[in-house]
This record gives C-alpha cells, structure tokens and sequence, in this order.
C-alpha cells in the first residue's frame, strides 16, 4: 500500500469513529425501530387482536360508516381530513381515522369501537421523529441517514480487503478480531441494504425540512403547495356546511375503471365542508411507488390523477422513497427479509463502539464505565421498548409510552456509570428483558 492509500485509509478510519460515536446511540435506536416498524400492520393485530376483519367492504358500507363516523363529529371542531383504511391481505381491517379519533368499521359499515394501537403508532414516531414535535425530529432523523450513508462508504474506503475477506471470520479471542470481522462482515453482506435505508431515510427526512424552508420563503409557510407538483395539490377550500360526499360512487368508479389498482385509502379533505373532495390510493402490483391518488369531487365524480404512477420521473422516484425504505412491497417474504436485514444494521450499529471501546482497551485505555454505558443503550433501548409494551396492554391505549421509555432511559443511563464491572450491567439488563418480553407474550396471549 502506497502512503497516499495508507494516509486515505487512516484519514477515512478517524472519519468512521468519529461519526459511528457522535451518532451511535441514535443509531442504534433508529436502526432497532425501523426493524420493528417494518411489522407495523403486524404489530396493530397483535395489539387490538378482537377488531373486526374482513377480506373486503361494499362501497356502499363504506359510505354508511363514513356518514356514521361524520355524524359522530358533530359539535366538535372541523377536521381537516377524514381516513378510511380498506382492508388489505396484510392487514383485513377497515378503519376509519379523523382529526380526532380513530374508529373500527365492521363488515356491514357499523362503528365498532375505537381502533387501539398506541404502540404501534409509538414505535413508528420514535423511529419516523423520534417522538419529537413539528420538523426537529424528522431532521434529525434524515441526518442520521446521512451519517449512515457516511459510515457505510467511510467504512468500505477504510477497509482495502473488506470485499476479498467477505466471508472470513476468525474466532472471537482476547484482541476482538471475531467481533471486527462479524462487524465488518455484516456490514458486507447488508451494504445494498444498508444504502438503501440510509439514503431514503436522509432523503425522506431532509425532504421535509427543505420543504419546510422553502415554504417560508416563497409560500407563506404553506408546505402543501411545495408538495403539489409531486402529490397533487389541495383544492380551493369552501367551509359552508354540506352532506357527506359519495365515496361509495368513487369507489364504484374504480372497480369499474381501474380495477388492477387495489384501494389501500380513501381520503377525504375537508369533510362536512362545500370545498370537501374524495381522494383514492390505488395500489399498483409490481411497482414500487406506494401507490397512484385518484381524485373525485364531492359528487363521486372522476377528476384525475396526480401522475405517480406515469408522471415525472422525479415524482415516480419520490413515490417509491417509503416502499422502498419500509418494505413494503412484494409481500410478507420481503418484509421478513428487511427484517433480517434490520437486525444485522441493528447488531453493525451495536458492535462498532465495543470494537472502539476495545481498542482503546489495547492500548491501555480501559473504560469500563463508558462500556457500562454503552450496555445501557444496547441492552436498555429493547428492554425500554419491551416495558412500553407491557405497560399498553396493562394500562390501555393511553398509556404514557413516550414519557415512559424515554424517562426509564434516562435511569438506566444515569445508573450505567455506578456499575463499571465488566458485563454485569449488561447481564442485569438482558435479564430484565427476557422476563418482560416473556410477560408481554404471556398478555398476548391470555387476550389481555
């Protein structure tokens, strides 16, 4: 090796720790999340297991519930858009979702009673924003992407044979060789993977922020209209009172028109209001964009289409950014392999500080409160999650899961230092989470 290729390896190694430390932990979190969240329609029948299911709704049961959930709003504050989620194979339930509340629709278009998956929409937030208001956290979030994007490539450039030792692995011994290699293996294997996540993720989450400035400079703040020459814009808004739309006519005109599009949403935009319209995401098979939005008017009639599915190419590639960051194309097979590959990001993101806490060791170095830190994040992020968990099928649906994980954090964190012996905070803590995952099983499945 030259010393210009041996100052460029050294150069990309200082660059690799230090990024890998500055956002290890928050990596770690989200990499872990995002694993979850992949099983998120998975997670919701596991939370709520006795909600009505159904293979498919008439239009015309959905426009009963509609009317049903629209009279249920009555007396409360205007809201601005009304969901309803068809029932698809991954997840055979129709919810529909306002402003204010979220409601399960039986078979016949009856309210059965609210829709309760407080955890999986926390799981979701804590990865998406990490439960954060407003932009910050999606921010954050999106430059996560960005520093994953930098370790991946830093990370390739820093090893010269990372590809040509692709599948050496040597056993773990004193020197942490073992833990390296399965680091740098795994980091082999997901690359594709990895940089994918990590660039749609940065993409996604900078995506808002960018939006969101130049809102403020040129549109008055309105975000929705630097969005509409990709998703469509909204329509002039008319607040005078009026009856709900015909969904079912629009629903109807799809099966008709555009039967190969299997309806996931409907949305309608200021319902209850003259200016109301009825939006459609139609998913399209063997494509990767989430889906194309049919619009109607308040009558059910055909307007058009916002061109996801055949528009811009730049409209094409954004639509497929969310499929392609959360797996959700092809199917159950797919999923299970994003989860797969999650956990291996997950375990990169674990072992890259044990092999710098480890080489510090080597020269001399010890720190074992900052190991005992490090366990803290490890080992505490799932056992927090797994609390959280517990605590929803004890205590419902308003249970306080975000102050909850973040509080019993923040105590594991604070407590790490005082317990510097090597591995025993950690043994502690796997300990902790074996019995409460194996308590949240236990409420599953009693049918708590």
């Amino acid at each position: 090796m030259s010393k210009i290729e041996a100052a460029t390896v050294k150069r990309a190694l200082s660059a690799h720790a230090a990024i890998g430390l500055l956002a290890g932990a928050l990596l770690y979190l989200v990499s872990l999340t995002g694993t979850a969240a992949v099983l998120f329609e998975e997670w919701q029948r596991v939370e709520q297991p006795v909600a009505p299911e159904m293979a498919s709704i008439d239009p015309a049961d959905v426009q009963k519930a509609v009317e049903a959930v629209m009279a249920l709003e009555a007396g409360k504050p205007k809201t601005t858009h009304l969901y309803v989620h068809m029932p698809v194979e991954s997840l055979p339930r129709t919810t529909i979702t306002t402003d204010h509340q979220a409601l399960h629709i039986d078979a016949q278009g009856r309210v059965a009673g609210p829709e309760q998956i407080a955890w999986s929409d926390f799981i979701v937030e804590l990865h998406y924003a990490l439960t954060m208001p407003g932009v910050v956290g999606v921010t954050i979030v999106g430059a996560l992407g960005v520093m994953m994007l930098a370790l991946s490539l830093s990370g390739v450039i820093a090893h010269p044979r990372i590809f040509r030792d692709a599948f050496r692995l040597r056993a773990r011994d004193r020197n942490g060789l073992g833990l390296a290699d399965w680091h740098n293996r795994l980091s082999v294997w997901t690359l594709p993977f990895t940089l994918a996540i990590a660039l749609t993720g940065a993409v996604i989450g900078m995506a808002n922020i960018t939006a969101w400035g130049i809102a403020k400079l040129n549109y008055g703040g309105q975000v929705e209209a630097v969005y509409a020459p990709i998703f469509g814009a909204e329509a002039k808004t008319d607040a005078s009172a009026a009856p709900a739309p015909n969904v079912a006519g629009a629903l109807d005109y799809m099966r008709a028109h555009y039967p190969l599009a299997k309806v996931t949403y409907v949305t309608l935009h200021d319902p209850g209001t003259r200016g109301q319209h009825v939006q459609i995401l139609g998913v399209h098979s063997k494509r990767l964009i989430f889906g194309e939005y049919y619009n109607f008017d308040a009558q059910g009639r055909f307007v058009g289409v916002a061109g996801l599915s055949d528009g811009h190419l730049g409209q094409q590639a954004a639509a497929s950014n969310y499929d392609l960051h959360f797996g959700n194309f092809a199917g159950l097979p797919v999923k299970l392999a994003y989860v797969l590959f999650g956990l291996a990001l997950t375990g990169i993101c674990a072992t890259g500080s044990y092999i710098w806490l480890g080489k510090r060791q080597r020269r001399g170095i010890d720190e074992p409160r900052l190991r005992a830190t490090w366990d803290a994040v490890v080992w505490g992020v799932p056992l927090a999650l797994a609390g959280t968990f517990v605590l929803r099928k004890l205590m419902g649906n308003a249970a306080p899961l975000a102050p909850t994980f973040w509080l019993a954090m923040l105590a594991v964190l604070v407590a790490a230092p005082f317990v510097p012996a090597p591995g025993r905070l950690a043994k502690v803590l796997v300990r902790a989470l074996i019995l409460t995952s194996g308590l949240g099983a236990i409420l599953v499945f009693s049918g708590h």
